[in-house]
């Protein structure tokens, strides 16, 4: 335990020399506060990266069909086809381990003609035909009213969800949607819900300008019958939709008469696959961070386990009278070792608080700025356990800064301290 003349012992040593102390602690104090600051940067960017997937679903593949490439079974290449519906249970038999399937059909959409009409306003908007549960895969957040369920599905209700957008748009302020009717290309659907959400392309404001019917409704008004224009594949938590993409194309490629071979046939993104990118890129930002960080540190290291030496040096003498007096050799260790540790954890934790007030004035800014996906740079921060880490850190370098010097102040012999000058 250190008492009150040990203390005052360290801070009679490391006061000795102001100037000198300030500019050995200043190593530290920057090594461990640009160590916090990479980390945290490093997070930032890691936030905005993945605030651009939005809310949806990373376990996630799309696919949609393209032009057949291969002739096969006597049909010719060049061909188009289109998915059906049968071919959603086709693949939840014969591939485990998927959480959700949704077909989807769309028309309309953003630049192109006005599609839907309300009294006297009109607007150019995406039409999805979909299935409940695309809730789960690219969620919204339903402001009014209620979304789709499986009785609009099984009874072919003309019901809508519209986007906050589509609300203001079609409706004036002051009017409730919920019960009115829309015209979707000439066919009326009845408003049972409103929704906001993220959108996953860094357009927010287009997120909002999307309707979701049910997918047998679409079929019907729109004269699409059995026909799928794309899927949403999810798989559950202990799979990765990686590991069964090629399964599911299979399945597809099975019930389409097409050549196994052909990789132009079906097309596909996999989203849990680009999340794997950005989570391993982020992964050696870190270790990136951590080791220029730990560079730095150290140089800083270097430079208190110097001034020590310095130190002890000057203090031979005292050292040799506490020898000659009975102090035992840990006794000196330990009080170089102290004084080390001492040293590196106060300036080492000065570099912390910096670190920490920076980043708080970042947050601050950016909190006040818009929120929208378009930032690639959000909430920077640091976990307990970095700040843990940063503390192991300090403690292990203190120790190691006093080591050599703590030798070296244990290794003078009493009578030849006791005769420096």
């Amino acid at each position: 335990m250190i008492n009150k003349d040990q203390w005052n012992e360290i801070i009679e040593a490391l006061t000795a020399n102001w100037f000198r102390t300030v500019l050995t602690a200043f190593g530290v104090f920057w090594g461990i506060f640009i160590l916090v600051i990479l980390l945290a940067a490093g997070k930032g960017l890691e936030n905005g990266v993945k605030k651009g997937f939005g809310d949806i679903a990373t376990n996630t593949m799309f696919m949609w069909t393209q032009t057949i490439s291969k002739p096969y079974k006597g049909l010719p290449k060049g061909r188009r086809y289109n998915f059906k519906i049968t071919d959603v249970p086709s693949i939840r038999q014969q591939v485990p381990g998927l959480l959700y399937i949704s077909p989807r059909n769309q028309l309309g959409g953003f630049g192109g003609a006005n599609n839907v009409v309300r009294g006297l306003n009109t607007g150019a908007f995406n039409v999805y035909g979909d299935f409940p549960e695309i809730i789960k895969q690219d969620p919204i957040t339903i402001t009014s009213g209620r979304f789709l369920n499986y009785g609009d599905i099984d009874e072919k209700r003309k019901v809508a969800i519209i986007g906050d957008g589509v609300k203001k748009e079609l409706f004036k302020p002051d009017e409730d949607p919920i019960g009115d009717y829309i015209k979707i290309q000439g066919v009326s659907f009845m408003v049972i819900g409103t929704y906001t959400k993220k959108s996953n392309n860094g357009d927010r404001e287009q997120g909002q300008k999307e309707i979701f019917v049910p997918f047998t409704s679409f079929s019907q008004a729109f004269n699409s019958g059995d026909r799928v224009g794309w899927m949403a594949i999810t798989a559950e938590d202990h799979n990765s939709i990686t590991s069964l993409k090629k399964d599911v194309i299979e399945v597809v490629k099975t019930n389409h008469t097409i050549d196994p071979d052909d990789d132009r046939a079906v097309g596909n993104f996999d989203l849990y696959e680009e999340f794997n990118k950005v989570n391993g890129l982020f992964v050696a930002l870190k270790g990136v961070a951590y080791f220029v960080g730990t560079l730095v540190l150290l140089s800083g290291i270097i430079g208190i386990s110097n001034i020590m030496l310095i130190v002890v040096k000057e203090r031979t003498k005292e050292i040799g009278i506490r020898r000659a007096l009975g102090a035992a050799p840990w006794a000196i260790r330990g009080q170089i070792l102290l004084e080390s540790i001492f040293l590196t954890i106060v300036s080492g934790m000065a570099g912390i608080a910096a670190s920490t007030g920076v980043i708080y004035v970042v947050n601050a800014i950016l909190d006040g700025m818009p929120d929208t996906n378009e930032t690639m740079f959000a909430n920077p921060s640091v976990d307990l356990m970095v700040v843990c880490i940063a503390l192991l850190i300090l403690i292990t370098s203190g120790l190691l800064a006093g080591l050599i010097p703590a030798q070296v102040a244990i290794r003078t012999k009493p009578i030849d301290a006791l005769r420096t000058e």
